[in-house]
Parts: structure tokens; C-alpha cells; sequence
């Protein structure tokens, strides 16, 4: 048997979680997980720990040379989309020159590099998006994100992977952010009224298929650009009425909105969502419908849903 030896950095975040849990079900993976953390935030998993601040080069060089990694997966990044308009440096630093010493360790070392991106390379005006589209990025951290894939694409890797994403849901264990499933339903649960915008549409991925997602990415040693999302094309809006359904919960407290009502720093793509046929065709990626992705979370959470 071949091993692979995995680095995962920002693995105390929901994709990064995720990744651990399920790469520690192969015994052909050796997994070594990374975050700021001094210690990681999930139980379980076969896999070391190591802390690790990715805008520190020396540390990562040292766990190179440590570990010597034959594919790393960063999902390590600035992804508050205000705070990256506000905090321009911190988070280029973070998105983009962290990834720059990625890419240069991943070249010197012979390692693969699968980084994880955004529909919000987009500027929404065609969406869904195929992996052949033209990005035109409209707020700072869409022009990181495609500044790190330029990174990685630019770099002399042999084998990289970029695998995009939208609108991520899920759950974890003691996470630093929330997610539009889990505040939806905490905020329903506790009777209070919400605002949900009717003029973005994404395709939500589940956690847990854009994990597996990027498990076929390694096992098939796949290179290029992959779109990694769910199927279904909705408004968030009706994405969070899903949600209440699912679980239950009083549809009739969330307001339909439009984007300018929040006042938001930094702007959004208002149609992204993306065509997975290529994910689908040469990784067998076949992510959940959503009422079944809803229901597989209410499973993780403990929580009752309704039936199909």
C-alpha cells in the first residue's frame, strides 16, 4: 500500500474538521492536521496535531521538513467577507502570501497542493459557473481568493488542485463561526425574526460532500480546477425556508429582504452557484440533495426533523 502523507492547515475550522474525520477512515492516509490553536478543537480522528500560525514561514517550513507532506490541503484562510474589505493587509497576508509560501515549500518538497476557493471569484452576473468561466472578483476577498489560485496555478507544482466552493453549511465541534444552517436554526429555535436576502442565489454545499469532494481530488490524484458544490440553485432566502421547514421551525419569522437593506461593507456577487457536471464526472462526486443534507445535520446536531 502507498501512503500519503496529508497536511491540513486550518483544520479546527467546519472544512478542516470535516477533512480529518472523514481522511482518518482510509488507512492509506496519514494525516497530520494544523491550526493557530495550541490544541485541536475536534475529539477523534487518526491523525497528529501540530499548531501552527500559516503566515509564520519558518514553522512551516519546519513542519516540511518534519512531516515532508506528499499533499497539502489549506483551508486555512480570512474568509469574513467585511472584515477582508476593512482589514485589506491581514487578510492578503493570510490569503495570499501564506499560500505563496505554500506553493513554494509544496514545489521544493514534490508535494501536491489542493487549495480551497470561492464562488466570490465571480462577480454573479452569469451564475452558475463552470470551471471554464472568466473570475472578475467584486469585493477584496474575492480578488484574495483568485490572487491565491493565480499563486498556485503560477508556482511549477507539478499537481495542484483548486477546489471552489459556495455557501458552506455544516456543523463541528466548538467552532469560531457560525454558518447560515446553525444560525438560521438557533435564531428560529429561540422565536426571534430574521432578515435572509432574496436577491443572491448560490448552490449550498454541505460540509461533509465538499469533503469528500476533495477526498477524491487526492485519491484520484486529479489536477486542475474543480467546482465542489451542492446541485439545487436557490436564493438564500429560499435556502433559509428550507431550513425551517426541515426542522420544523417557523418559516413565517424570516423577512425577504434585499442586499442594499443590510448595509453590508463590502458587496456580493448576486447570482454565483456553480455547474458540478466535471466533479461529477471525473471524481463520481455526488453531493446530497439539500433536505437530505439538512437531515444528516439535524442526525449530527440531535435535533428532530420531518420527514421526506
Amino acid at each position: 500500500m502507498i501512503y500519503q502523507r496529508i497536511l491540513i492547515t486550518g483544520a479546527n475550522g467546519m472544512l478542516g474538521q470535516e477533512l480529518v474525520a472523514q481522511l482518518s477512515q482510509h488507512a492509506e492516509y496519514d494525516v497530520l492536521a494544523t491550526a493557530r490553536d495550541p490544541e485541536p478543537r475536534f475529539r477523534g480522528g487518526s491523525c497528529g496535531y501540530v499548531p501552527l500560525d500559516i503566515t509564520d514561514a519558518r514553522a512551516m517550513r519546519r513542519i516540511f521538513q518534519d512531516f515532508t507532506p506528499t499533499v497539502v490541503i489549506n483551508c486555512a484562510a480570512m474568509t469574513q467577507v467585511d472584515r477582508c474589505e476593512i482589514e485589506k493587509e491581514a487578510c492578503w497576508r493570510v490569503n495570499v502570501e501564506a499560500v505563496e509560501t505554500l506553493a513554494r515549500l509544496c514545489r521544493q518538497f514534490g508535494a501536491r497542493l489542493i487549495q480551497v476557493s470561492t464562488d466570490f471569484v465571480f462577480d454573479g452576473t452569469a451564475g452558475p459557473y463552470r470551471e471554464t468561466d472568466r473570475p472578475n472578483p467584486i469585493n477584496f476577498y474575492g480578488r484574495s481568493k483568485l490572487a491565491s489560485e493565480n499563486v498556485v496555478r503560477e508556482a511549477g507544482i507539478d499537481r495542484w488542485a483548486i477546489a471552489r466552493t459556495v455557501l458552506v453549511y455544516g456543523t463541528g465541534e466548538q467552532l469560531s463561526r457560525s454558518n447560515i444552517a446553525l444560525w438560521v436554526i438557533e435564531q428560529l429555535s429561540q422565536g426571534r425574526r430574521i432578515r435572509v436576502v432574496t436577491d443572491q442565489w448560490r448552490t449550498p454545499t454541505y460540509v461533509a460532500d465538499l469533503a469528500a469532494g476533495i477526498e477524491r481530488i487526492v485519491r484520484y490524484n486529479k489536477h486542475g480546477i474543480y467546482h465542489i458544490s451542492g446541485r439545487e440553485f436557490l436564493s438564500v432566502y429560499d435556502f433559509a425556508c428550507l431550513i425551517a421547514d426541515v426542522f420544523d421551525l417557523d418559516r413565517s419569522l424570516i423577512e425577504p429582504v434585499d442586499s442594499a437593506t443590510l448595509n453590508q461593507v463590502a458587496p456580493r456577487p448576486p447570482r454565483t452557484g456553480f455547474i458540478i457536471l466535471k466533479a461529477e464526472t471525473e471524481l463520481g462526486y455526488r453531493p446530497r440533495s439539500i433536505p437530505e443534507a439538512l437531515r444528516h445535520l439535524g442526525q449530527r446536531l440531535g435535533l428532530p426533523v420531518t420527514l421526506p
